[in-house]
């Protein structure tokens, strides 16, 4: 039985309504009076009236130095930089890259573009030169606003010798790049909402995000500016947010998941967002941080859990902390029970796409079941479905699709820029194809199974690689794992598990036989990997998401 829909709690309210079960879980959302709808303005300024002095986001540096900002601060440092975007000719729709690792620039100069119409395309610090002149060019950039450290403006320099873009640089100064810093401290802090040509419509294009690159040439997504809303859900309902605590998601601004942990939902549950600004991560100092800051609930990647497990973590005291949540792969069983076991947390999991806000999860007041991502949000209709486009029984292994039958949820992307022949093949016959499998339960939960690729074939078997892993990482000297397939003249295809040792491991032929033994009498013989390679580290995407079609291309050739 449901309680009604009702509108949310706060400035959310505005343009959310919801209703929840019997238990509380929310079971429906909708959006309203969202025509116009622009974060910058109806967001955050909103809060700059409403709770001036309240803390938007609280920055450490990777010296430890703290700069705190409020909402109305938040407000005239966004109108600041959006009149000097002005200044220097950027305008509604032209394409702005950041590249802004974790500088608290980077809320500034979101917030500002938003407000502006200008169309935001972070990227990650670590990226080629190459890489970052693939994407000015795929995307027709504009202007750059980036770091002034890890040799990013040499690389931008070398790709603009006749210096074409607008170039902007944090923290420093350099010839050829505009002093952002100095210049907004010289405009206004007042920047009045856009009228007339250049008025702002919610299904405007907001911002653009390139994919991890798992193929050859990353994706170009681009989402509008309702896909802000659609982040209330991954907030309010899966990291629990509430208004005055303090949340930490451990991303870089330049890939996806810090649209999901550190932006639009945090704000719009009137949350303070935690951004620690390293260069190099180190779990203890992590740990400091909740310690001193008193933050209260957190979410990192599958791949950070599993280093945190590994290590002692009662020497932390953590009673601030109330939630963990964690989304970019799934989550190893082994690691969720040994995370509950040391700090008697329960990690929720989420699943989603740079194409998406959360679309399945553990929401609030829902159980767990360990390796599972969980139900699918209220915002999405998902389906698991054959290659044949029918659906799948419970318990079956299928595509995970959402329908866009009647009309294409809020939070979903728009289209892949540049590419209407890829939009159109995943987004076809009713449905948006994601390219994940998995397999729902008779209850609703969802199980992942892999990408579509990663499925391999043995002996007339289809395997999913992550039931494979879950069960190697139980073996106490595994600290990640991958499991893909290699050539095989009998079979076809064979089973290989690339495996990262725990530090002090010796990786040699005793310890191969050791872990077959454990295969033996753990997996079934059809799953069990015939073949076994250690390597130091796991070739990943830019957000840390481990290539399997990296191993697999190499073991093919």
């Amino acid at each position: 039985m449901s309680t009604g829909m009702r509108p949310e709690e706060g400035i959310a309210g505005k343009f959310i309504s919801a209703s929840l079960d019997d238990n509380n879980v929310l079971e429906k959302i909708e959006f309203t009076n969202k025509d116009d709808f622009n974060f910058g303005f109806d967001v955050m300024d909103a809060l700059a009236e409403k709770k001036p002095d309240d803390r938007a986001l609280i920055y450490v540096s990777k010296n430890k130095e703290e700069r705190i900002f409020t909402f109305k601060e938040m407000k005239e440092y966004s109108n600041r930089a959006a009149n000097y975007f002005v200044k220097h000719g950027i305008k509604k729709g032209d394409k702005v890259m950041l590249v802004l690792k974790r500088h608290y620039q980077y809320w500034i100069t979101m917030i500002a573009l938003h407000k502006l119409g200008a169309i935001a395309i972070p990227a990650t610090n670590i990226l080629k030169a190459s890489d970052y002149a693939y994407r000015i060019e795929a995307a027709n950039i504009k202007a750059v606003i980036c770091t002034s450290d890890d040799k990013i403006p040499d690389a931008m320099a070398s790709i603009d010798p006749d210096n074409k873009l607008i170039k902007m640089i944090v923290n420093g100064e350099r010839e050829g790049f505009l002093s952002f810093d100095q210049g907004i401290m010289e405009e206004s802090t007042v920047f009045e909402r856009p009228t007339g040509e250049d008025k702002v419509m919610a299904h405007d294009v907001l911002l653009m995000m390139f994919t991890s690159g798992t193929t050859e040439h990353p994706k170009l997504v681009s989402h509008n500016h309702l896909y802000p809303l659609g982040h209330y859900i991954t907030a309010k309902y899966w990291h629990t947010n509430r208004a005055g605590e303090v949340h930490l998601t451990v991303s870089d601004t330049g890939w996806g998941k810090a649209l999901w942990g550190k932006l639009y939902g945090q704000w719009l549950c009137e949350t303070t967002i935690f951004v620690y600004d390293f260069d190099v991560f180190s779990a203890d100092n992590i740990f400091k941080l909740i310690e001193e800051y008193h933050i209260n609930t957190f979410c990192a990647p599958p791949t950070l859990y599993r280093i945190l497990v590994k290590m002692d973590m009662s020497k932390y005291n953590l009673s601030s902390l109330r939630y963990c949540t964690t989304a970019g792969e799934a989550l190893n069983p082994e690691v969720f029970y040994k995370f509950k076991e040391l700090t008697g947390f329960t990690i929720y999991e989420g699943f989603g796409q740079t194409e998406t806000t959360l679309t399945i999860g553990n929401l609030e007041n829902t159980t767990p079941r360990p390796g599972s991502m969980g139900k699918a949000s209220p915002l999405y209709d998902v389906r698991i479905m054959r290659p044949d486009g029918t659906f799948a029984e419970a318990g079956e292994t299928g595509e995970i699709v959402i329908n866009i039958e009647n009309g294409e949820p809020d939070g979903l992307f728009i289209r892949y820029e540049n590419d209407l022949e890829r939009t159109a093949e995943i987004k076809r016959d009713g449905y948006y194809h994601t390219g994940d499998t998995a397999y729902k339960d008779e209850d609703g939960y969802f199980w992942f199974v892999g990408r579509v690729d990663d499925i391999i074939k043995v002996a007339g078997y289809r395997v999913g690689p992550f039931e494979i892993e879950n069960e190697i990482m139980r073996i106490p000297y595994v600290l990640e794992c991958a499991v893909t397939s290699v050539p095989d003249s009998t079979r076809g295809q064979a089973i290989k598990a690339t495996v990262v040792l725990t530090e002090g491991t010796v990786g040699d032929e005793a310890l191969k036989r050791d872990m077959k033994r454990y295969f033996k009498e753990n997996i079934a013989s059809y799953k069990r990997p015939r073949v076994i390679e250690f390597v130091k580290e796991m070739p990943k995407t830019i957000s840390g998401k481990v290539r399997r079609v990296e191993i697999k291309e190499k073991d093919w050739k």
